[in-house]
């Protein structure tokens, strides 16, 4: 009777304005108007420290400028509106189960309104050499690389596979010039001493010396000085319909100078496993101090990954001092952990490095192992790591393939499906089930080399090297590895994105021994392909839906799906890459094409991609979502229309993974949700600098946008 009461009266307290908003205890809701009226479309920031980390939620007004901030912990909150066209409101102090009517502020200026612009739309300002310029003709000529065949192979690494990879281009941070980093001749010399900052420095010249120094240093050094005087992206747009309704639940985790690469919340081939539990994140180079997250306690704690080798190496020292944090070493770690999963039984595995490169010798040439006599492997980067939380003890498995991602694979030894991340020449796996019954490493692996049936005769035989011709008597071995890796749950065959220009992804029919058996299916990006509707190129993540169609993204700036029902050809002499245009269908993402980029695509570029397979968000089962690298947010194609899922605050998001978790299937919208996290390598540039920490993040989708 009383909470009753207590909604009439804040229903009747809003028919002044003609509006009505309905809240409960744990609510807060209101009124977003500006001196142009009713704001539609903008976002409400809920933030306390009151709690155990830092919590935040956020939601997007209606098309009255309503809005309601659902099932808030007790606590004090600040309150305020963001939003395109606006600056951020003064922000209110408030609780929950209180009415608040909220002014937007409008900004004053186009400049103004600009500085909360998603990082793709201020990156789309920078103008790379015209198709023209190419191929290069080096130092003494226009400055580009004379590997630099085409301008599509320059925006390949200027937006996947280069700088792109670790962080945004186009935050304050990278669009301006700090003044700590010193004085210089010229924008030019800014930028040659910029790139040499941090622990990063080897890798950042080491990128810019692919596409040629003096080019691309010119490039960016012309894109921070246009900017610096006065020009300006195109406005974004504001959330519509869908993307009215989602709410976003912030939590901090780790410290501020520790990244994340991703988290793992759930089993995603069962996404009720770990219901309701702790989240876990894999800090790469940062740290092995694995962040762990209670999200319905708010309390945070770490756990620390060993290695097996003390002699493991770790990041080496700054190359030259970086302006956030000066000659200090931020990252210390040796496990260098990747990518994490659940596994059916609740336990978490990761690649990580538990020792020095150089592989044991049954890896080797001379071993009896099945795999090491048909294809030995000398070196291995990161291996494989599993924690069980119910005994919170690691077991370290020792991999003669390199490791990067991983995938479980539906089978009755729960085949954990591995990638290399871009080396060797393999594909690996650990047969789950064996490791369990028997703890044998190496009776448990297995590789293989990746073979195609260009002969057609169904099966695996001899076969010609990478560099040598057809031979239609045999088969044919390509050079490469998976970067991204996915299983089928259609057919059980392993998928996986191989880096480069421009680029593939190939397919895996393990066969009954897969050491020996396994054939291969390769299938390039359809670049200058005439038979292609849309020309795109590099992939990098990729995933799989439950009817098998692949979706992975691209450097060109789309959002890619590969059909393999559609192939006319899927073996023989000529099954060696482009012979199946016709099962690719390319989606541009819908940010701003790069200043005078005529070719479909758009500037953003996105890291990873995700199929939610069982409708964990509300979109509908088989959704596919791009991570949305420069986009602030995370983006999903429903029915080839993009819903974007924006994340306002603190400006720099950027995620490297994502998954989906069912926490209460009878809760409706409440009971499930995604979940990502900040994944930035440089943290510091995120809004709110030096200081600021990565944040889980929980997405939600609501039926409106006033649901409570």
């Amino acid at each position: 009777m009383r909470m009753t009461y207590f909604l009439i009266m804040i229903a009747a307290g809003f028919a002044a304005y003609g509006q009505t908003v309905r809240i409960d205890s744990d609510d807060i809701g209101g009124v977003v108007t500006s001196a142009k009226g009713p704001e539609a479309g903008v976002w409400v920031i809920a933030e306390t420290t009151d709690l155990p980390t830092k919590y935040a939620k956020i939601v997007v007004t209606d098309d009255r400028g309503r809005y309601v901030v659902p099932d808030l912990p007790k606590a004090n909150y600040s309150v305020w509106v963001r939003g395109y066209g606006l600056v951020d409101s003064p922000k209110v102090q408030t609780a929950p189960g209180k009415m608040v009517n909220l002014t937007a502020v409008v900004a004053p200026n186009a400049r103004a309104a600009a500085e909360y612009y998603p990082a793709s739309y201020w990156y789309s300002l920078l103008k790379p050499p015209d198709k023209s310029e190419f191929p290069g003709t080096g130092p003494n000529g226009n400055g580009i690389s004379p590997n630099m065949k085409s301008q599509a192979q320059f925006l390949e690494l200027i937006k996947t596979d280069s700088c792109w990879s670790c962080h945004q281009l186009g935050t304050k941070a990278t669009r301006e010039i700090p003044k700590s980093l010193g004085s210089f001749d010229s924008p030019v010399k800014a930028w040659e001493r910029r790139i040499q900052s941090g622990q990063a420095g080897g890798g950042m010249v080491g990128g810019i010396g692919q596409m040629g120094k003096e080019r691309a240093l010119a490039m960016f050094a012309d894109w921070t000085s246009r900017i610096a005087a006065g020009e300006l992206p195109p406005a974004p747009p504001r959330p519509q319909g869908a993307e009215r309704n989602v709410v976003i639940t912030e939590l901090d985790w780790a410290g501020p100078k520790v990244y994340l690469h991703d988290e793992i919340a759930t089993d995603k081939r069962n996404p009720t496993v770990n219901a309701n539990g702790l989240l876990y994140g894999a800090p790469e180079l940062s740290t092995d101090n694995i962040p762990v997250i209670d999200p319905v306690h708010f309390t945070t704690s770490s756990v620390k990954m060993p290695v097996r080798d003390p002699q493991t190496p770790a990041p080496g020292k700054p190359l030259q001092p970086s302006p956030y944090w000066g000659d200090e070493a931020i990252w210390d770690s040796q496990a260098n952990m990747h990518n994490p999963m659940f596994d059916e039984k609740g336990r978490v595995w990761f690649t990580s490095v538990i020792r020095p490169p150089d592989n044991p010798s049954f890896c080797k040439e001379g071993s009896s192992h099945p795999s090491a006599k048909l294809f030995p492997v000398n070196r291995s980067g990161r291996q494989l790591a599993m924690y069980d939380p119910k005994s919170k003890q690691f077991t370290l498995i020792d991999t003669c393939f390199g490791t990067h991602h991983l995938q479980f694979a539906e089978d009755a030894n729960h085949t954990l499906w591995t990638s290399s991340g871009g080396g060797g020449d393999v594909v690996g796996w650990l047969n789950v089930k064996m490791f369990e019954e028997t703890h044998d490493e190496q009776k448990s692996q297995g590789w293989t080399a990746l073979v195609l049936d260009t002969n057609g005769n169904g099966k695996r035989d001899d076969y010609v090297e990478p560099n040598q011709p057809v031979d239609p008597a045999k088969d044919k071995r390509i050079s490469g590895s998976f970067y991204g890796v996915t299983v089928s749950p259609a057919d059980g065959s392993i998928w996986g994105s191989m880096l480069g220009f421009p680029g593939r992804i190939a397919r895996i029919n393990p066969g009954p021994h897969p050491p020996e058996t396994a054939l291969s299916e390769v299938y390039e990006l359809p670049w200058n392909n005439p038979n292609a509707k849309v020309q795109g190129f590099s992939p990098r993540g990729l995933d799989i839906d439950r009817k098998g169609v692949v979706w992975t993204v691209l450097a060109s700036g789309h959002f890619a799906s590969f059909d393999r029902r559609k192939c006319k050809v899927l073996n023989g002499p000529t099954a060696t890459g482009q012979h199946c245009p016709e099962g690719w269908t390319l989606y541009p993402f819908p940010a701003p094409q790069l200043k005078g980029v005529t070719d479909s695509g758009s500037a953003e570029a996105s890291y990873y991609d995700w199929v939610d397979q069982f409708d964990t968000f509300g979109l509908g089962a088989d959704v596919p979502i791009a991570t949305g690298n420069g986009e602030d947010g995370l983006m999903a194609l429903v029915n080839g229309k993009w819903v974007v899922l924006r994340v306002p605050y603190p400006i720099g998001f950027f995620a490297k993974g994502l998954d989906g978790r069912i926490d209460d299937a009878k809760a409706g919208w409440k009971g499930k949700g995604l979940w990502s996290t900040y994944a930035t390598r440089a943290v510091f540039h995120m809004e709110g600098g030096k200081g600021t920490t990565s944040k889980v993040l929980h997405f939600q989708l609501r039926p409106d946008p006033l649901a409570n």
